[in-house]
């Protein structure tokens, strides 16, 4: 078994445990469980996540409609399938590798009313199951960073989009230049050598022929939302312990004041980025992006 293989498998597990499921779905926000934007202290977590997606879904260049299908990558409880659902009557295809969230994620979309505009598979992203050239957009939130593989999910998204089609993804991120083993405790907790950095993610986005869009990068919301994250958990502790094991939610508030740490410090960063990909010949000298 490889080493991505591995990885994989340990995010399965992870996902589809009744410690980790009880966490997100009671404490990260439920509904969305990314990083928010923040705009003042009292900012609850799932109005700052919500606000994330809707900040994503107003970059958006080309307009999506009912014509139009989206693919969602890492779509955890399908809380941004819902929204672009809703406000773009577009088809989307949530693909997501915790089959437990999964089946949250349907059982919502039929008592929301949404069901028939959003399909829910069970896979990951280093082997997308779709045929080339087969989507309109490619959407993604903080799932990126659980691949062992990252240039192999970036090649995937390339390969399923069709061309002119845009890819908008948020993903913590690693500072540039930081000391070796400066995040070793972060790493350990989501079983993984390293995070990307912005200039991975674009250096490798030009690589699979795309082009750039924007990147925005906003370290100071991971720090607000690890902080709130940990907060909260720290308040619902013995709430908490009723529905997950205590060694989990201990385990858990170690993990993420060394998150807050980490990027109090500077070694950590969060961004959205958003990339086209290229058409295969351009249609005018001055268009940057076909």
């Amino acid at each position: 078994m490889s080493n991505a293989q591995r990885v994989t498998r340990a995010v399965e597990a992870y996902y589809d445990s009744k410690d980790a499921h009880a966490f997100y779905l009671h404490i990260w926000g439920g509904e969305d469980i990314h990083i928010g934007l923040y705009e003042s202290a009292t900012d609850t977590i799932a109005d700052a996540s919500r606000r994330t997606v809707a900040a994503m879904a107003d970059r958006i260049v080309t307009p999506l409609d009912e014509t139009h299908t989206v693919l969602d990558i890492g779509s955890g409880f399908g809380g941004a399938a819902r929204y672009l659902a809703k406000r773009f009557a577009c088809h989307v295809v949530c693909l997501n590798i915790s089959e437990v969230e999964n089946e949250r994620n349907r059982a919502t979309n039929r008592e929301r009313g949404v069901g028939h505009l959003i399909s829910v598979r069970h896979g990951d992203f280093e082997h997308i199951p779709a045929e080339d050239a087969s989507f309109d957009f490619v959407w993604s939130q903080d799932a990126i960073l659980h691949s062992a593989d990252r240039e192999r999910v970036i090649a995937e998204v390339s390969r399923v989009l069709k061309p002119g089609g845009e890819f908008l993804f948020t993903d913590p991120l690693q500072a540039d230049d930081i000391p070796p083993n400066a995040l070793r405790a972060v790493y350990d907790r989501i079983h993984l050598d390293s995070l990307a950095s912005a200039e991975f993610y674009r250096a490798t986005a030009m690589r699979h022929g795309f082009a750039e869009i924007s990147i925005q990068l906003s370290p100071h919301h991971l720090l607000s939302h690890y902080g709130a994250v940990q907060a909260q958990l720290k308040a619902r502790y013995r709430e908490m312990i009723d529905v997950a094991s205590r060694e989990y939610v201990d385990r858990m508030l170690v993990g993420l004041r060394n998150w807050v740490e980490a990027a109090e410090i500077g070694y950590l960063d969060w961004g959205i980025l958003h990339f086209q990909k290229r058409r295969a010949a351009r249609t005018a000298s001055t268009d940057p992006i076909s």
